[in-house]
């Protein structure tokens, strides 16, 4: 790049970055599309923009997920580096897939809104703080989590969406999943409205085949209730597509655009780019922002701004050193594309018409997911069902995370063995059954078993001790009957669904060393529900009983 051009688009920078005016216009959704609030038709014409965190090469980790984060909205000097770029490339949107609530991000939001730039915000953090594709929940942690996010960014006037999930369901094996989903997007959604925020509510699927991605995305924009209503649908459905390799040619997208033509919310590509068949050359643009694709897709956001691993190779555009940026063909060629593109401003907003919500599809062997859905977790409840139990978890270790996952599998076995059983705290999406503390954050769940077993063996001392990491409740009720009555009425409507309110500690945002200056990435914590983040992934493990067996020796490690 030039140094006169570089020193014009940093004084470009410069001038968003303080300007006090933001005229960045209401993006708004009318039947199937997005609209600005002038009236013109919107399209997500976008990058992913986010430093990847470590990556884990652990086996069951085929995607190779990071397993911390860097917040790229917490780093000022980052994003003035960066906005020169951005505005290069012409988008108006970026995706954030995680972010640090606890951090300010005055700056960068500020900046990216007098350049007319849109956020798509992932409410999910890395590992823990996401709905765990293997053993799903809809609980307590979670909800608070994304509340508080929604909360650090409701004052910005250029938050697009809120995505409630990214590929947490890969294969048709694992769409009972789906009902956790369209639980956090009904619950989101309310808690969205009550505070009067515009932003919309979306989800981004992985791609797959027609015969399990097609029902996932009507499951999630569906009505359960059949009454038109889209209070559990999603505003916004995001497809992650890398049909398009090379210099490919628009039949590539017809089984897609097949599949969607009579969607009833908009639909979008949240991420695109195949790197298969190098170079990029990105002459998917064209079509995707066309007709007939335009009819049916309202844009779509390329992957990725800064270089991320795959399972696949290597994505990226530009590479970083400190405040310097270079930049590659790859960007180059996007910058091309998307500057010459103009996508057609129909239909009108007025007729567009508005958003129906058909029936749920249903059950088949290729998707599971039920239409009852998990309720809307209660804080107050499973703080009231806590205090009641006469054997609560009580680490003695901070790092919570290594032993919630080994003690829930021990005390289900212990408890199993005693006549009983954890139907309790479980949670399944296929068949509509939620036990009555599932929707409660890991630390009660397990405090709930620790009761469980300490009652079933007539409160002998020994029962509440798991390798000093139980204590017995001098303030519980002096019975087994009285500890269930007590919290039976904390529970007395475990499957009601209602508006959510933010959490009432003040610590419940994350703290992370992501999103420093230094750009170094740290994990996202929770201060307030650091253990309940950290252990959510482990927490619905297998309670086998040889497992349970197996772990009573490991545990004397920590008395």
């Amino acid at each position: 790049m030039h140094a006169v051009s570089r020193a014009a688009f940093f004084l470009a920078a410069a001038a968003a970055f303080f300007s006090g005016v933001h005229a960045i216009q209401k993006v708004t959704r009318a039947g199937r599309y997005l609209y600005t609030d002038d009236g013109n038709r919107f399209f997500i014409k976008g990058v992913a923009y986010q430093e990847q965190g470590a990556i884990s090469d652990d086996p069951n980790n085929p995607f190779l997920e990071p397993s911390s984060f860097i917040d790229p909205l917490a780093d000022s000097a980052a994003c003035s580096r960066d906005l020169p770029f951005l505005q290069q490339l012409g988008v108006n949107t970026i995706r954030v897939y995680s972010v640090d609530s606890a951090q300010n991000h005055d700056s960068c939001m500020s900046a990216l809104s007098s350049a007319g730039i849109y956020t798509i915000i992932d409410l999910s953090l890395p590992v823990n703080g996401s709905i765990d594709r293997a053993s799903p929940a809809w609980s307590t942690n979670l909800l608070n989590l994304y509340i508080g996010t929604i909360d650090a960014f409701s004052k910005y006037d250029n938050v697009l969406a809120y995505n409630v999930g990214n590929e947490v369901v890969i294969a048709p094996n694992g769409t009972a999943a789906a009902a956790f989903i369209k639980a956090a997007a009904r619950d989101v959604k309310a808690y969205l409205n009550s505070k009067s925020i515009n932003a919309l509510v979306g989800y981004a699927a992985i791609d797959g085949a027609s015969n399990w991605i097609d029902p996932l995305a009507n499951y999630l924009s569906c009505d359960p209730s059949g009454n038109n209503s889209g209070d559990t649908a999603i505003d916004l459905f995001g497809l992650n597509n890398y049909e398009w390799c090379g210099d490919a040619t628009p039949s590539v997208y017809a089984g897609k655009n097949g599949d969607f033509a009579g969607y009833n919310v908009p639909a979008y590509f949240s991420e695109f780019g195949c790197i298969t068949s190098p170079p990029r050359l990105w002459t998917e643009v064209g079509t995707l922002f066309s007709e007939p694709m335009s009819d049916i897709w309202s844009g779509g956001l390329a992957f990725s701004y800064f270089p991320a691993t795959s399972s696949q190779g290597q994505f990226g555009m530009v590479t970083v050193d400190g405040n310097n940026v270079q930049t590659s063909d790859d960007f180059d060629r996007l910058k091309t594309q998307y500057g010459q593109i103009s996508p057609p401003n129909s239909p009108s907003k007025s007729s567009a018409g508005s958003t129906s919500y058909p029936s749920c599809p249903s059950q088949n062997d290729t998707f599971l997911a039920s239409t009852t859905l998990p309720p809307t977790p209660n804080q107050a409840s499973c703080s009231c069902v806590e205090s009641a139990l006469s054997c609560q978890f009580s680490p003695r270790t901070p790092n919570v995370s290594t032993i919630v996952g080994p003690l829930l599998d021990t005390a289900c076995g212990l408890l199993g063995q005693n006549g009983g059983s954890c139907d309790q705290i479980s949670a399944n999406g296929s068949s509509g059954q939620f036990g009555v503390v599932s929707s409660c954050d890991p630390s009660t769940k397990l405090s709930w078993v620790m009761t469980q077993f300490y009652e079933a063996t007539n409160r002998n001392p020994n029962s509440c001790d798991f390798g000093g990491n139980a204590t017995v409740n001098s303030q519980a009720p002096s019975s087994a009957s009285a500890v269930n009555a007590a919290a039976s009425s904390c529970l007395s409507n475990p499957s009601a669904t209602f508006v959510p309110s933010a959490p009432a500690s003040t610590g419940t945002r994350p703290t992370s060393s992501g999103g420093s200056n230094s750009g170094s990435g740290g994990s996202g914590n929770n201060s307030g529900a650091v253990s309940d983040l950290l252990a959510s992934k482990q927490v619905l493990m297998s309670v086998g009983l040889a497992g349970a067996l197996s772990l009573i020796g490991a545990l004397s490690v920590f008395a």
